[in-house]
């Protein structure tokens, strides 16, 4: 049995793993779990990842959850290229300092917006308020500029003149609030030209393929969840309204 990797690729880390698999020629079968289907609830799916989340992996009878576990796994399995994830002590240090600040910051920020935005409207028929929007690109845009002062500065890249993990792991996420209708890169000079730089370093075509989804969110309708996961979806979102 050869490597699997079960993806939905309307999920940001399944999109890194996928660009980066693809652009790294690592031979793997694409599993597509359909997370609004509930493919990932599944007995089936279960027995690869017992979280029940995506992205997960098989590599014969070994498995691995979590992206960034799975990131590091393929790299240094198949030997990509040192600048991915370096082997320099320092500049790997400073990919591993942003996958460690993310989740709770770009990744966090940047999703909240994408659920409010399209998902909420879908699944309850009611559009998180104007005022309520606002605070929560307020929140994105706070990291969004630590982001730039703190990660990028002046360097092409975050670990400095090569892409790496962190840039790829970054980019996808803050795809997400984009395929919503907030184009964050419109104001932010530096943030356009490093996506400019991100997406050149590993193909337009492949980014462009791998993000086909997000980009076309807005079309989403209730009817393409399965109906039993609407009303958890619909809780799960309820919720995070009143964090």
């Amino acid at each position: 049995m050869g490597l699997e990797l079960y993806l939905d690729l309307l999920s940001q880390p399944c999109r890194a793993l996928y660009i980066f698999a693809r652009r790294n020629n690592i031979p793997f079968e694409f599993k597509r779990v359909q997370l609004m289907k509930g493919q990932h609830k599944t007995e089936e799916f279960r027995k690869v990842n017992v979280l029940m989340k995506v992205p997960a992996l098989r590599d014969g009878s070994f498995t691995l959850a979590e992206s960034i576990a799975i990131l590091l796994y393929l790299a240094q399995k198949f030997k990509t290229p040192d600048h991915w994830y370096p082997s320099d002590l320092q500049k790997r240090a400073r990919v591993d300092e942003y996958l460690s600040w993310q989740h709770a910051n770009i990744r966090a920020k940047g999703s909240k917006v994408f659920l409010m935005k399209v998902l909420l409207p879908v699944l309850t028929g009611q559009p998180l308020s104007a005022e309520k929007l606002e605070f929560l690109i307020e929140d994105l845009n706070v990291v969004l500029k630590q982001f730039e002062e703190k990660f990028l500065q002046d360097k092409p890249f975050i670990a400095g003149s090569e892409i790496s993990l962190a840039d790829l792991v970054a980019l996808v996420e803050l795809m997400q609030p984009v395929g919503a209708g907030y184009n964050l890169f419109e104001e932010r000079p530096k943030l356009a030209e490093w996506r400019r730089r991100v997406e050149e370093a590993v193909g337009k075509e492949l980014f462009q393929e791998a993000h086909e989804g997000i980009m076309n969110i807005k079309n989403l309708t209730a009817d393409q969840f399965a109906p039993e996961m609407l009303e958890g979806f619909k809780q799960q979102l309820l919720k995070q309204i009143l964090q």
